[in-house]
């Protein structure tokens, strides 16, 4: 086992008070009390969730802190109601009358405010600031950090009347060390939290997650807040990173120490997270440790027997480093995961593991009318990723934005592999001249990237770095080559619009052929089956992740967005019910996502998107007809969700007129992603209406992650009108997975 200093890279970002005045004093003060505050608590003994919290008007929590030189840790979670005002940059408001959970957004406070996240709410304030009071038992210990998880627009914290500090990035984590300022001996703390009222609260320099299809930029704390004490030496942060092939896990571990020098010991353990069954030990001496110095120190744990995590089979394991006056618990989970330069495939542990799924696109969704507390609900969250694995989906990209940290350890659990993609959306050329940032640079990039990198790298959920969306830029490569290395699980990075950084990274493609108005899905025939990547694309030398297609998004009540309307007019016409739209497009996108997926071209194809809005004036939209129930609309969970069957098909026939009386070759591809054989029927029906006016039937076997390519011999019928061919996969024991092409039939002599 070794010792290292703390690596130079990657710093934590330092506070500095603004120049600014200081908050006025005198602010009202209210207080629940402190026996019905103590059984609303929710504490976490080392990690070990102890209640749970309730929704308070004004809160008020306590914690003991006995017992902190004896090893523990105990974070107080400061989520629930909080007190809320508008108003300056600069100034505290006198009075704090409205009420707003947190985690959530400012557009939940009550009494509502108005002209939330939009541009004209600049003209109304500058700032929210967000109030609450906590009270700590015993004495303050030798280490107190308060971790705001993410805040949009920028945070700045006093506590009890003292700044304490400030932390620009809305998308990353914010540490400040509130120890001078906490009061212990069960007095009162009182917590000031001042977030930017719009994105243009943020400085040039900072990301401000502009997006071309938003309207509001919603600001408030939106994931959760927690207060962090403990002894010393303390842990600031730990990475576990699984070596499947050695059945061992690679730990470093970040110690501080507060106080005197001093020599201590680090502990570490590994247990199954379910069954809490011990799998691993060890220990690691750690030399003196100056006051104030931080210390970078790393071993390797084996973990046997060695349980693979996977979308199939989500085993978590739990890592516990212990300084004797600090324990951390982290999760993880022993899997490894690469694109395959040479066959342009993800390998997940050390087979190809082809990715089918769907984009999440949070950030909108913050702004869609029926949200509420939707995103805040583990149960609703837990439900929308169920919700897809019924659709065969096990990948997701988060896209334009991170979700709350929770989100990640459902994805966890339920076995998803995420594309985390930090919320960049710039375009190229002009648009990207208008809307970046104008001193956004790849070495601020490189401090955002390592704080989020910080956050996630013990997730197994995630597997690709995505550093961001359709932007033509080489600020964000060169941030990429900056943080690359601090990953110790090597995930490959995608990089937009921007250059590949490495072989093993991924290449975005989004190949929104309807676009064009005039596309038809017979035109699909002239369509190569390898989609054009981003514009800086290195030619058949990274794989392709196709994450984005269709432009064929209709809203929630079946209507065309605002970039549908001339597609369904040329389709159906300008008088097309809801119901036809609707038909149309699960057909339709189940045919593309057919083309994509049997081509096998691409090393996934995801779908745009599982969870957006639905607005009058919006551009995209989802599938959902009841967004608490998370139903489906059923035309698109039929005929999508057989388009992304682990074994699927594709009737690679694309006319949509054909010669009366002829006999015509019409091919059937077979795609199987499992690990394992298939073997089953292949039957082909043509259908007039609801009967059957010819069917075949052949044995049809598809190696393990294999594809097959047959044929039949159809008779084209002489009758003119409009006909249907099926392909159906059929096994004993499981429902057909069918693929659908309607055609018209017109007279031979017809041109």
């Amino acid at each position: 086992m070794k010792i290292f200093k703390l690596f130079a890279g990657g710093p934590t970002r330092e506070s500095s008070p603004p120049t600014r005045a200081e908050p006025v004093c005198g602010w009202r003060r209210e207080e629940a009390d402190a026996s019905t505050l103590a059984r609303g608590s929710r504490v976490y003994a080392g990690g070990a969730r102890v209640g749970k919290m309730v929704g308070l008007s004004v809160a008020v929590l306590l914690v003991a802190l006995a017992g902190f030189a004896a090893g523990g840790r105990r974070v107080l979670s400061l989520d629930g109601e909080w007190q809320i005002a508008e108003g300056r940059m600069d100034f505290v408001p006198a009075r704090f009358d409205h009420q707003v959970p947190v985690p959530g957004l400012v557009d939940m406070a009550r009494p509502a405010f108005a002209e939330v996240g939009t541009t004209n709410s600049t003209m109304r304030r500058e700032a929210f600031w967000y109030r609450r009071t906590f009270r700590v038992e015993g004495a303050v210990p030798a280490v107190a950090r308060l971790k705001i998880h993410k805040a949009a627009y920028g945070v700045q914290v006093y506590l009890n009347g003292s700044l304490v500090g400030e932390h620009l990035p809305s998308f990353t984590p914010g540490y400040f060390d509130v120890r001078g300022a906490l009061r212990g001996g069960g007095a009162a703390n009182e917590l000031l939290v001042r977030v930017g009222a719009f994105r243009t609260a943020l400085p040039p320099q900072i990301a401000d997650g502009w997006d071309f299809e938003k309207v509001k930029y919603l600001p408030g704390l939106f994931d959760s807040v927690e207060l962090v004490l403990s002894g010393t030496p303390h842990l600031v942060r730990v990475q576990a990173a699984p070596d499947v092939g050695n059945e061992t896990v690679r730990i470093q571990a970040w110690i501080q120490n507060a106080g005197r020098s001093v020599v201590t010991k680090a502990r570490f353990t590994v247990r199954e997270a379910r069954s809490r069954r011990i799998v691993g030990v060890g220990a690691l001496a750690v030399p003196e440790l100056a006051s104030g110095e931080e210390r970078l120190v790393e071993t390797s744990i084996p973990v046997r027997p060695c349980h693979r995590w996977s979308p199939d089979d989500p085993f978590l394991y739990e890592l516990e480093v212990s300084t004797g006056a600090d324990t951390a618990r982290t999760r993880f989970g022993m899997r490894e995961f690469h694109f395959d330069p040479a066959t342009g495939r993800a390998m997940l542990n050390g087979r190809p593991w082809f990715l089918r799924g769907s984009n999440v696109t949070l950030y909108r969704f913050f702004e869609d009318a029926q949200r509420g507390d939707k995103p805040w609900r583990a149960d609703w969250v837990r439900r929308l990723h169920r919700r897809f694995k019924e659709m065969h989906w096990h990948a997701l990209r988060y896209c334009i934005g991170f979700p709350p940290d929770f989100w990640y350890d459902i994805a966890d659990e339920e076995g998803f592999l995420i594309q985390d993609e930090f919320p960049l959306w710039h375009l190229g050329g002009d648009r990207l001249t208008q809307t970046w940032p104008t001193a956004l640079t790849a070495d601020e990039l490189a401090r955002e990237y390592t704080e989020w990198m910080q956050e996630r790298w013990n997730h197994p959920s995630v597997v690709v770095w995505d550093a961001q969306n359709e932007t033509a830029t080489e600020e964000t490569g060169k941030a990429v080559q900056q943080v690359r290395g601090l990953d110790l699980s090597h995930r490959p990075w995608d990089n937009g619009w921007g250059k590949a950084q490495a072989p093993g990274d991924s290449e975005e493609s989004h190949p929104y052929l309807f676009s064009n108005p005039d596309f038809k899905l017979a035109d699909l025939a002239r369509v190569p089956g390898r989609p054009v990547g981003n514009p800086n694309q290195n030619p058949g030398s990274n794989a392709i992740l196709l994450n984005e297609y269709g432009w064929l998004w209709l809203n929630r009540d079946g209507t065309p967005t605002t970039l549908t309307r001339k597609v369904y007019e040329n389709l159906l016409g300008a008088e097309a019910s809801p119901a036809q739209r609707r038909y149309l497009y699960a057909r339709y996108l189940a045919a593309l996502t057919e083309f994509w997926r049997g081509h096998r071209a691409c090393a996934g194809v995801l779908h745009f998107c599982g969870l957006g809005y639905s607005r009058p004036d919006g551009q995209t939209s989802d599938h959902w007809t009841d967004l608490e129930k998370l139903t489906f609309e059923p035309n698109f969970r039929q005929f999508v969700g057989d388009a992304f069957a682990p074994v699927g098909l594709m009737i690679d026939e694309w006319e949509e007129t054909l010669p009366a009386g002829t006999e015509r070759q019409v091919p059937v591809v077979v795609i199987n992603d499992l690990s394992t054989d298939w073997r089953g029927t292949l039957r082909l029906r043509l259908w007039r209406g609801a009967k059957i006016v010819s069917d075949h039937a052949q044995p049809c076997e598809v190696a393990a992650l294999g594809d097959a390519r047959l044929s039949f011999t159809c008779e084209i019928p002489t009758e003119p009108g409009s006909y249907r061919l099926e392909a159906a996969l059929v096994k004993r024991g499981a429902k057909p997975v069918r693929s659908l092409r309607d055609f018209a039939v017109r007279p031979a002599a017809q041109k």
